[in-house]
């Protein structure tokens, strides 16, 4: 098997692939050109994108050229798939400012070194805004049928709930495919790489380019990631862990990686950092929480730097291992006239976790919920009878992970 591909499965990012044999006698030969497509309806991407940027990593550690799709006509569109309802349509300013942050967040991850990996970036909205309707229907229309469009899993399960699914969003699937076949022609791209949900649009691009230009293309596709859990890839109940370092600070990012669920660890340090497959398996049976605070390094270093890893480790260790840091703590300010009446369920509801007040309540019954280390039981304490300290905080600690430093403005 090609050694890419090979790495492609053992660091476990592989779901499926079209026509993969021939994929792989052809990867043995040359160098080629693959694609990864970025929507941009947020300001930022979150941890749900890093496997996606791991994969044009991986692509150019074994020589291959990645291109980064920002799609700025797609994004005007929506992506149907996964979704119950239509997105949020965005104005042309939001679209504008999340390309520049995502681009920014690309760049950080990926090598510009060397001019035979260097990524590409491109923007489809460059080809897509100057469609002419008529001309576009003919041309490439034709080589899709309505029947075959209703099979796939985007449409098929608005349609099932019966929810409603626009016209426009439809026709998202063709013009993915008809991306494909521009940067097939543009670029001499012939692969593309997306999530296993993207597998119907990947192969209506595969066909298209078959048919237009009778080029061979193919498609290949990542596991939907799932935690320990049971949840989703990249969100928690603090919210989004962005890749926007002005979004979550260093030590977030790290304190994700760091309460890894035990069952999750091994395979993190596969997907997720450098560190080779030889090097993860030796240190299968190293202590859990080293393995932990491996990974929240490599991962950390990787985003944010050295230094700032070193520095949200350290900062973890103060906090739990000593009585009392500030430093390096996400920062909550309130004011002083706020304190009067502030009970701790509400000044929990006032930071960025996102739990419920009964959460907060329950947490309260169970000794979760604690301020400078003591534990709070009674849901009806005020804040104003907390000690600030002299440089004006207090820790408030929420379970035996999260912990946020409360300061007077």
């Amino acid at each position: 098997m090609n050694k890419f591909l090979k790495e492609f499965k053992d660091r476990g990012y592989f779901y499926q692939c079209t026509n993969e044999e021939d994929l792989s006698k052809l990867l043995d030969k040359e160098k080629i050109k693959g694609y990864i497509g970025f929507d941009c309806t947020a300001e930022s991407l979150h941890v749900g994108s890093l496997l996606q940027i791991m994969c044009l990593r991986l692509m150019q550690k074994h020589g291959h050229r990645p291109i980064v799709l920002i799609g700025g006509g797609t994004t005007r569109i929506g992506d149907p798939s996964g979704k119950d309802k239509t997105r949020k349509i965005l104005s042309e300013e939001e679209i504008e400012k999340n390309i520049k942050n995502i681009e920014k967040i690309l760049k950080n991850y990926l090598d510009n070194s060397d001019t035979k990996t260097k990524p590409i970036f491109v923007n489809n909205y460059s080809w897509l805004k100057g469609l002419n309707y008529i001309s576009f229907l003919r041309d490439i229309g034709k080589h899709f049928t309505i029947n075959k469009m209703l099979t796939f899993e985007s449409v098929k399960t608005r349609l099932d709930r019966e929810q409603s699914l626009s016209y426009m969003e439809f026709n998202y699937m063709i013009l993915q495919a008809y991306d494909f076949l521009e940067l097939n022609k543009k670029e001499n791209c012939i692969l593309q790489i997306g999530g296993s949900d993207q597998w119907g649009n990947i192969i209506n691009g595969t066909e298209l380019i078959k048919r237009h230009s009778n080029n061979i293309a193919y498609g290949l596709t990542t596991p939907l990631i799932t935690l320990a859990g049971g949840t989703k890839m990249g969100k928690t109940e603090t919210g989004a862990i962005w890749l926007d370092k002005n979004l979550l600070s260093s030590y977030e990012y790290w304190q994700f990686w760091r309460n890894t669920d035990d069952n999750d660890v091994i395979k993190f340090l596969k997907m997720f950092t450098d560190l080779t497959i030889d090097e993860i398996n030796k240190s299968k049976d190293n202590d859990i929480n080293q393995l932990k605070i491996k990974l929240a390094n490599e991962a950390t270093t990787m985003l944010h730097g050295k230094k700032e890893s070193e520095k949200a480790e350290a900062t973890a260790k103060k906090t739990f291992e000593q009585n009392l840091s500030g430093e390096g703590l996400p920062t909550y300010s309130i004011s002083k006239s706020k304190l009067n009446n502030l009970t701790i369920v509400e000044l929990v509801s006032l930071t960025k976790i996102q739990i419920s007040k009964s959460e907060v309540r329950r947490l309260i019954k169970g000794s979760g919920i604690k301020i400078n280390n003591k534990t709070i039981d009674d849901e009806k304490y005020l804040i104003k009878n907390v000690s600030f300290n002299k440089d004006g905080f207090i820790k408030l600690s929420i379970g035996k992970k999260k912990h946020i430093k409360i300061e007077l403005d």
